[in-house]
């Protein structure tokens, strides 16, 4: 019988991670309110993570696709009632140089959404007074708030924008008038969380463990296998960890106690190893197609050919490696 093994994509598994009340809720309790147990897993529930919207102007209206990582809403019932807040959840492998913007934009999605829901009520003016019908919104009206967190799971420190000023060449004098919009950003790879869910501290520790490219491939790979071994690891935090870590999964090696650990985080660090070596490579053909005056087709062409991989793949490299070699 053939061996079950299975690519895990670094986006879906860590969706499905996130997608555990417990696992939230002690994220952003650690995030937010420095590990006080502020948002309890039983007041979460999921929302949908599509936040497309379309931007409308007076001459004309273009539509933006977006959708979230990982959304739930906190139902927090209070003495007046019931206090709702949005909370958001990103996953980023790579540095992204203009995520504030991206956060922005994801965030004014999920407003958007609430004020297109609100207008439905309001298709007569009947009961309300002129600014509000023409605003499809009455004064009272309050939407729920939205609060973002963005976990990069890279090797290399964070050297992006947090904040949208951080992205502007704003002249002093006028820096005060320019609004801001900050972003709420966690390094797997180096991070100071006050977590109490036992999954949470395995998954960061193994991530800081594997993303720490000062020590040899061989002495990072002992001291995974070792953490692993002492703190008997859950199946699902390691699949994650193997997920993020672009890891191909044997799940026979789970069968194998100690034994499979071992196999497993010989593979993650074989294959790290691997990839680091492809990258090199992508990296001299991205910058000799651009020496050569060659167009974005012809250099996706030459990487397909010469590392032998797929078109998504050759995508991500020209992504990764083409505003560093123009």
């Amino acid at each position: 019988m053939a061996k079950k093994k299975q690519d895990l994509k670094p986006d879906t598994v860590l969706k499905l991670y996130w997608s555990d009340n417990e696992q939230f809720a002690d994220l952003f309790n650690a995030v937010l309110f420095d590990g006080r147990q502020v948002i309890l897993p039983e007041e979460l529930e999921d929302v949908d993570t599509e936040e497309s919207t379309i931007l409308e102007h007076k001459d004309y209206a273009e539509s933006i696709k977006a959708s979230r990582d990982n959304i739930k809403i906190q139902k927090k019932s209070t003495v007046h009632g019931v206090q709702f807040v949005l909370l958001g959840l990103e996953s980023q492998e790579h540095i992204h140089y203009a995520m504030p913007m991206r956060i922005m934009g994801y965030d004014y999605g999920s407003y958007k959404k609430q004020y297109d829901s609100n207008a439905k009520k309001y298709q007569s003016s009947e009961g309300l007074e002129e600014d509000e019908f023409l605003s499809k919104m009455k004064k009272t009206d309050k939407f729920v708030p939205v609060i973002t967190v963005v976990v990069y799971y890279g090797e290399k420190p964070w050297d992006g924008a947090e904040s949208l000023h951080e992205m502007l060449n704003i002249p002093e004098e006028m820096k005060q008038f320019v609004n801001d919009y900050k972003m709420l950003l966690v390094e797997a790879r180096e991070n100071d969380l006050k977590l109490h869910n036992i999954n949470n501290q395995d998954f960061f520790n193994l991530m800081e463990i594997l993303l720490d490219n000062s020590r040899p491939m061989s002495e990072t790979k002992d001291m995974a296998i070792d953490y692993a071994r002492e703190h008997d690891v859950n199946k699902s935090v390691v699949m994650t960890v193997a997920g993020a870590a672009n890891c191909k999964l044997d799940y026979n090696a789970f069968e194998k106690g100690d034994g499979g650990m071992c196999t497993l985080f010989e593979k993650i660090a074989k294959e790290s190893e691997a990839m680091g070596e492809l990258k090199g490579r992508a990296v001299e053909i991205v910058e000799t197609g651009y020496e050569f005056g060659l167009s974005e087709p012809d250099i996706l062409k030459r990487l397909q050919q010469k590392l032998e991989i797929s078109l998504q793949m050759a995508q991500e490299f020209l992504n990764m490696f083409g505003k560093q070699t123009v």
